[in-house]
């Protein structure tokens, strides 16, 4: 969920700063910046999407737009064919210089991380799932009945079994989680460097929520080198082939997305870096789950106490 809300927060703003600095071409631009951040999802959650893929793909979406509201406006729009010219000879023609390849390395090295945190996040959770359920072997059984029901034969209700008849019985009924305790050290430890390489200068956080200045940089670019980039377009697509309709002004909800963004800057403590260490140093502390599982269990609720008399799995005595 805070990853779904990160990816949402980033795509408003970048949508806002289209309403914000460029509205004359805001409404076509959403839809690309919509589109964008859908596949910053389908990464993130698993789907088979290439990064480098999908930054060129709104690039060379965008361009078209930026062609027909800022390098060469005119009173009517491109055609369908010009725009799809213009959006074939994007990387050939670079009109945004080094902004696409700074934005396809950022979004490399910061949505990997994040997407294997997940895949592994999942994986945990299937661990625990499949140890959640164990079927005892025959042994395990009759030990496991002779420390709890055998004294009842003798009228003794309320006798408890010793702690080291306890510990002896449940750790020979959990011997095989002795070998699952070794793999689950090494993926907890993994966890750990996992989320440390989530931060830093490739932090998602950081790269999402600070795409739109990205955007803004390659906007920029595209205004100043205007009549260079005219003539470039000239020569591969020749002069802009227009059609009588006009692009729609900004449709996007700006009310809704400032009350988002107001949000996520005072509930501090629910971004993601955050959750993320707080997650970590819970999974720390169970770092020894699968080894002192028979100790959670005797001294939790099966066993005596030290120093009162308990079942030793014939008769009660005052010491194992």
């Amino acid at each position: 969920e805070t990853f779904e809300t990160l990816i949402r927060l980033a795509e408003n703003y970048t949508s806002t700063l289209f309403c914000n600095a460029y509205r004359n071409m805001a409404a076509e631009a959403t839809t690309h910046v919509q589109e964008f951040f859908t596949d910053v999802g389908l990464f993130i959650f698993g789907t088979d999407v290439s990064t480098e893929e999908f930054v060129n793909r709104f690039f060379d979406t965008l361009f078209p737009v930026v062609y027909n509201h800022v390098i060469n406006p005119g009173l009517t729009d491109i055609s369908v064919e010009y725009a799809e010219c213009l959006r074939m000879a994007r990387r050939d023609i670079r009109p945004f210089g080094n902004v696409p390849k700074k934005a396809i390395g950022q979004m490399g090295r910061s949505l990997l991380p994040s997407r294997t945190f997940l895949q592994a996040l999942n994986l945990g959770i299937e661990v625990i799932n499949t140890t959640d359920h164990l079927h005892f072997s025959k042994d395990c059984s009759r030990a496991l009945l002779r420390m709890q029901y055998c004294p009842h034969c003798q009228g003794l209700m309320l006798s408890k079994p010793c702690m080291g008849y306890c510990l002896n019985v449940i750790r020979g009924c959990l011997a095989n989680m002795a070998e699952v305790d070794l793999h689950w050290r090494g993926y907890i430890q993994s966890m750990e460097e996992l989320s440390s390489a989530m931060s830093g200068t490739y932090d998602i956080e950081h790269v999402l929520l600070n795409f739109h200045s990205l955007v803004n940089d390659a906007l920029v670019q595209a205004r100043i080198n205007g009549p260079e980039l005219s003539e470039q377009v000239n020569k591969v697509c020749g002069p802009p082939v227009r059609k009588p309709t006009q692009s729609p002004g900004c449709s996007f909800d700006q009310n809704k997305d400032n009350q988002g963004l107001k949000m996520f800057s005072r509930d501090s403590e629910e971004t993601l870096t955050n959750r993320r260490k707080e997650f970590i140093s819970h999974l720390r502390l169970y770092r020894a789950f699968y080894s002192g599982l028979a100790d959670q269990l005797c001294g939790n609720e099966l066993a005596a106490a030290d120093g009162l008399p308990c079942w030793n799995g014939e008769d009660v005595v005052r010491r194992y």
